[in-house]
């Protein structure tokens, strides 16, 4: 059973999946309607946590909404439809998870992508143990940096927010959890754009690899 700890909550792209591969092709699949040719998955891969809407000014400038907002729907239809056909844990986070499943530790995730997409894409993944919470912004209304979805996930799981671990690939990440009250690893493995970037988000802990996860929430348990 955990000690001290109660929860360990997880952001989703770049944390707990590698999207970073679908999400480009289905950039690259509208730049080709367009005419476009293909932008390279490492450029692309920087911006994967910022959304659609960064995204659709990665491939196409700066818009105006009247041109923007067709094209991040076409980008999020065109995601839909193949949103599974490369994503992957990323390396350790089975692992992981059957950790916490073997401790009892309750695990969810907690993300700014809309719910119909997260909801999908979980369907095409079986970890040693289910979720207790999978939040999204349209189930609190809003989304990270706002606490809420941690604060919503916190409740689900049945614990304060600092007896919970907030793990993020993004500076929101870090923010959204010191603002419910909850500790903090930034890792360095997801989309960030260089390597010592998530050195710099005033984390609580931070997290090179994956591997480097385990120790430090075995160091709140008793």
């Amino acid at each position: 059973m955990a000690g001290s700890l109660k929860a360990v909550f997880f952001d989703l792209d770049g944390t707990l999946l590698d999207t970073s591969e679908d999400l480009g092709h289905a950039l690259n699949q509208v730049r080709r309607e367009q005419g476009l040719e293909d932008i390279p998955q490492a450029i692309i891969r920087e911006q994967v946590s910022n959304g659609a809407t960064a995204l659709v000014k990665l491939g196409f400038g700066p818009l105006e909404d009247d041109k923007l907002v067709p094209l991040r729907q076409r980008l999020l239809d065109m995601y839909l439809q193949h949103i599974a056909l490369h994503t992957k844990p990323f390396e350790g986070i089975e692992e992981l998870i059957e950790q916490l499943t073997r401790r009892e530790i309750p695990w969810g995730i907690v993300t700014n992508k809309p719910q119909i997409y997260t909801a999908e894409l979980m369907r095409y993944f079986e970890f040693a143990s289910p979720p207790c919470a999978t939040v999204s912004p349209d189930q609190v209304g809003v989304g990270k940096p706002n606490p809420a979805g941690l604060l919503y996930a916190c409740e689900a799981a049945g614990c304060a927010p600092k007896d919970a671990i907030y793990i993020g690939d993004h500076l929101r990440d870090i923010e959204c959890g010191h603002n419910a009250g909850m500790p903090t690893i930034a890792v360095g493995y997801g989309f960030t754009s260089h390597a010592d970037e998530h050195r710099s988000w005033n984390a609580t802990h931070v997290a090179d690899q994956v591997s480097d996860i385990w120790p430090i929430i075995h160091s709140y348990l008793n």
